[in-house]
């Protein structure tokens, strides 16, 4: 695996009946001990739905060696050691780098990627779907900016859409053909 890409750290944990609250607590600590590691991005956490105890932890750090030292400190030992505690079971956990992380459904959490001829398949065609689509825009506006400039900001702009708004969708619609398993 390559040690500059930004990878995700996919956890799936089993809180024990009536240990939620203190798990939430520890959730925190460990969550603000990630955050003073070098290259921490961020984290979110998916609740249980009614009727489930797993939590979903999802934690971003900007290259794999620093999410390796993260993994590695002391702190993130002991407070792992006070989590199993409060858990069924020591959990499943998965690093998530590239493309992989575009093809992610919220209502499956833990599954593995699509196979990666689909993942390039998929992000081709939404990729020329949508610079097709920016090419159609009145973009006179910005002939005053150098060429390099202008691709830049129209890159990050198809990017940002890309991630939040066509991937999730698109993965959502396409979950037969990625996913074919799940029906």
């Amino acid at each position: 695996m390559d040690n500059d890409q930004p990878v995700t750290v996919d956890v799936m944990q089993k809180v024990i009946a009536g240990k939620e609250s203190q798990f939430e607590m520890l959730l925190q600590q460990i969550i603000g001990a990630a955050s003073n590691f070098e290259g921490y991005l961020g984290a979110s956490v998916f609740r249980p739905n009614s009727g489930s105890s797993e939590y979903r932890i999802i934690f971003k750090f900007d290259r794999l060696e620093n999410l390796e030292i993260w993994e590695d400190s002391p702190i993130r030992q002991r407070l792992l050691k006070q989590a199993r505690k409060l858990t069924v079971d020591s959990g499943s956990f998965s690093v998530i780098t590239g493309l992989e992380t575009w093809f992610t459904l919220p209502a499956q959490p833990g599954l593995p990627p699509p196979p990666r001829y689909k993942m390039v398949a998929v992000t081709a065609i939404a990729i020329f779907v949508l610079s097709q689509l920016i090419s159609l825009l009145p973009l006179a506006w910005m002939n005053f900016l150098p060429v390099l400039w202008r691709s830049l900001i129209l890159t990050f702009a198809m990017t940002t859409v890309m991630t939040y708004i066509v991937m999730p969708r698109l993965t959502k619609v396409l979950a037969w053909w990625l996913y074919p398993n799940l029906r």
